[in-house]
């Protein structure tokens, strides 16, 4: 028989094995060769075995090496892995009262700890989150204040109603709106020689501009371009152009801005019911408007510009990029494939 490693067999093995050989040499009357041969071992280590069976009986047969007290505490069984997955998927540390924003393999194996009493080595909890496909993420930001019931109930009962109606009348749905753009905006990267960090001139006076824009899955396109905060009175001066020329009613779905709820705004809009009509996504829920895709969409061709030296020259910037996308209906279209905007396509 091969002769085998007995450091790759497990404790209980190890004894079984030790005390068979004893009895095929005492009961038996086997040779010790013969022994050795038939447990896969050597005949000097039968010996061995044989002379401290000799001498202390029985127990000599046993492992004599110390059972950790920490034994099977550096694992988990597979309802306590199930756990911990459901805990990482679905809460954030501070849900589980752990004073933590960020899921990192010290906050998994601190939450280990707590809950189920275990004290794992950072580099087994590293391979457990490896072994169930979790990786390091750069995480979204949410508001607390955000209401995954009433997005649900958007999604699913809210917009589609909309969304009948709109067919019903013969209306156009557009989603609208606003954002920032400045000078001090550094979006993209730019490629240098290794260990040389790029440097990019620019005027150190800040210059900024603000945009308001709708778009409408059929690949149409608005916007207006003024300074500073957005008010009742541009945000009217908005939905007027919107409406210039429209051979159809207008659906113009909005965030929850102060400003979409002002009084002017409601008073206008009311006098204007044939035209057009407001209607507001669930609050806090920016990835739900396809508008958003147009104002990353402009912030990455900025970039790829001159950089503005003026408020004129940024404006100027702005508008041409703004307009080249009006003429791209195809490129406006494709704002509604993500899948957090696809139900609006």
């Amino acid at each position: 028989m091969k002769q085998v490693d007995f450091r790759s067999l497990g404790r209980d093995a190890q004894e079984a094995l030790r005390a068979r050989a004893v009895y095929l040499v005492h009961s038996l009357g086997k040779s010790q060769g013969e022994a050795a041969e038939a447990i896969g071992a050597s005949r000097q280590t039968v010996n061995q075995w044989l002379q401290r069976y000799a001498t202390s009986g029985a127990a000599a047969l046993l492992d004599g090496r110390r059972i950790s007290a920490r034994k099977g505490q550096g694992l988990l069984t597979h309802a306590e892995a199930k756990r911990v997955q459901g805990w990482l998927t679905d809460k954030c540390p501070e849900q589980l009262k752990l004073p933590y924003a960020l899921w990192t393999s010290v906050v998994v194996r601190e939450l280990i700890r707590r809950r189920l009493g275990k004290k794992l080595g950072l580099s087994t909890v590293q391979l457990y989150l490896a072994r169930w496909g979790f990786t390091p993420q750069k995480p979204l930001s949410r508001a607390t204040q955000r209401s995954d019931a009433a997005i649900a109930r958007w999604l699913e009962q809210e917009y589609p109603r909309i969304a009948r109606r709109a067919k019903r009348e013969k209306a156009l749905i557009y989603w609208g709106d606003e954002s920032g753009v400045s000078n001090q905006d550094q979006v993209g990267r730019s490629y240098a020689p290794a260990g040389q960090t790029p440097v990019v001139r620019k005027t150190a006076k800040k210059l900024s501009t603000s945009m308001i824009s709708a778009v409408n899955n059929r690949g149409l396109m608005r916007f207006m371009c003024f300074k500073g905060a957005l008010n009742a009175k541009l945000f009217i001066a908005f939905l007027r152009r919107l409406i210039d020329g429209a051979t159809n009613k207008l659906f113009l779905i909005v965030d929850n801005l102060r400003v979409h709820h002002a009084v002017k705004v409601s008073k206008w809009v009311a006098e204007h019911c044939h035209a057009i009509e407001l209607f507001f996504l669930p609050p806090y829920a920016p990835e739900h408007n396809p508008d958003e895709y147009l104002n990353n969409d402009l912030k990455q061709q900025l970039k790829n510009l001159p950089a503005p030296d003026t408020q004129a020259d940024l404006v100027q910037a702005t508008t041409t990029v703004l307009r080249s996308l009006q003429r791209r209906p195809a490129r406006i279209r494709a704002y509604f494939h993500p899948p957090d905007v696809r139900y609006a396509a």
